[in-house]
């Protein structure tokens, strides 16, 4: 049986406790979107909470593994959103951030 939530007017988005794959590859998706249009991290996750009732740790979650297995795309992303040159020293801190809680 395949369960869909239909939460506060958004659309139909499989069950996370039912369908944790089907879920995972939709915020996937979705995350992808966002980067197209070039939307910073926390601008994709208000868009997903909002538009989509998917909860900002799933969002902030599935963000932070597809920066563990796509660093360079995620590199050239920052540089490419950023205003300013790009900080070196800010990809570092994210790093180590991202390993500390990944061990």
């Amino acid at each position: 049986m395949h369960h869909n939530l239909r939460r506060r007017g958004h659309p139909i988005v499989p069950c996370l406790c039912c369908h944790p794959q089907s879920y995972i590859r939709l915020v996937q998706h979705l995350i992808e979107r966002c980067l197209m249009l070039h939307m910073s991290r926390d601008q994709c996750i208000k868009a997903l909470e909002e538009r989509a009732g998917i909860r900002p740790l799933v969002t902030l979650t599935v963000w932070r593994e597809l920066l563990k297995e796509n660093r360079d795309f995620f590199w050239a992303y920052f540089q490419a959103i950023s205003h300013r040159p790009f900080a070196g020293r800010h990809f570092r801190n994210l790093r180590q951030t991202t390993k500390r809680r990944h061990g």
